[in-house]
Parts: structure tokens; C-alpha cells; sequence
């Protein structure tokens, strides 16, 4: 069985991570992981852009190097970015001072190009320890999801894969996307269904600032 919202406990079990962001009314806030690439990255920026939304992009900074072209795409269009390690570590395979070293390097990598650091960090695949977490929650707010899509899954289907992200969505989801080519088949169809719906629920799309 897939799970698309994030079990209850997990946020009582890390609360000093962000899961949710507390709101009366009805905003969602995207997230895109594992960008920048060329292609995914640059048709989440044209769907966003059709509907007005912001978001944020956690980015990895080998990726950041080798396209800066589509970072800089990204930044144009105003979106916030965060820092997701240079070579998308595990953090529970991952020495503290590798994993700290290996963040640190993508932020030199972001810096390169935006005059404002990344504030924001999210672990790859959600996985880190707690010295990780106390050695990084000094310069960033951690951020995990309320709401992971499954779009970097093949097995499972399109219409599934919207269906399951849109029941789990509510007020205040962190949702979980990713601008990646192993993610391009049920990115292409969900992103744009996905934003439509919301939005003609009347939802506004924030980035996490």
C-alpha cells in the first residue's frame, strides 16, 4: 500500500522539523526535489508560471553546476530555493562531518548564483540523524513534506499517482514533487491537474520564506 500523506507520528517524533506549515487558509506550499535539469525543471516553471504560484526548489548542487542555466531560470521567475546536499547523500549511510561538508558545498555552489543563501535544507529522502539535524538546524529550518506525490515511482499510474496526492492534500501541505527526468512521466501529467484543481478550489501556491 502507498502512502501519499506522512504518518501522524512522525512529525511528534521530529518536531523541530518542519512537516506542515500551521495556516487558516487555503495555501499549499510545492516543493520540487532534485533539480536543477534541464527539461523537468524548466516545465514545472512554465506550469507554475500559468497559474500564478511560487514555490520552492530544493536543489542539489552538482546539478546547480552543471546547469546553471536552468538555476538561473529559476531564480528569475522568483522562486525560493533550498539546499538539498551537493551529491544527494543518505544522511543514515553518511558521516556527520561528510554530510555537513557535503551541504555546505552546495550552498558555495547556490552562492555562485543568488546573492541570498538558501535558509531551507531538506535531507534526501527524508533521511537523517540527529546529529545531523543539530549540527544543520543552526543555519537552516529542516523542511520534510505532509504530502509525498510518489511521481519518481514506476509503479504506479498517472491518474493514481494525482488521485492519491489530492486526497492527501489539505491546508498547510508541504508537497513533495520532484523536477527530475526519472520523474518526467508522472510529473507531466499530475503538475498540471494538480495545480488546476487546487486552484479552482481557490488555493494559492506559496514558496516556503
Amino acid at each position: 500500500m502507498i502512502f501519499f500523506r506522512t504518518p501522524f507520528f512522525l512529525p511528534r517524533f521530529f518536531p523541530s522539523l518542519l512537516w506542515r506549515v500551521p495556516t487558516g487558509n487555503n495555501e499549499l506550499y510545492l516543493t520540487f526535489d532534485d533539480g536543477p535539469v534541464p527539461g523537468p525543471t524548466e516545465f514545472v516553471l512554465d506550469q507554475l508560471n500559468k497559474f500564478n504560484a511560487k514555490a520552492t526548489f530544493f536543489c542539489i548542487g552538482d546539478n546547480v553546476r552543471k546547469h546553471p542555466d536552468v538555476f538561473e531560470k529559476v531564480l528569475t521567475h522568483g522562486h525560493a530555493i533550498g539546499n538539498h546536499t551537493y551529491n544527494h547523500l543518505k544522511g543514515w549511510n553518511t558521516s556527520l562531518q561528510k554530510y555537513v561538508d557535503n551541504v555546505k558545498q552546495c550552498e558555495l555552489q547556490i552562492a555562485n548564483h543568488n546573492s541570498k543563501s538558501a535558509d531551507v535544507f531538506r535531507p534526501p529522502y527524508g533521511r537523517i540523524t540527529g546529529r545531523q539535524i543539530e549540527a544543520l538546524k543552526r543555519q537552516y529550518r529542516i523542511v520534510m513534506w505532509d504530502v509525498l506525490t510518489h511521481d519518481y515511482s514506476k509503479n504506479i499510474s498517472r491518474e493514481n499517482c494525482f488521485r492519491g496526492s489530492v486526497k492527501a492534500t489539505r491546508p498547510g501541505s508541504i508537497i513533495v514533487f520532484h523536477d527530475s527526468l526519472k520523474a518526467e512521466r508522472n510529473l507531466t501529467h499530475v503538475l498540471p491537474k494538480f495545480l488546476e484543481h487546487f486552484s479552482g478550489l481557490g488555493f494559492d501556491f506559496k514558496a516556503l520564506v
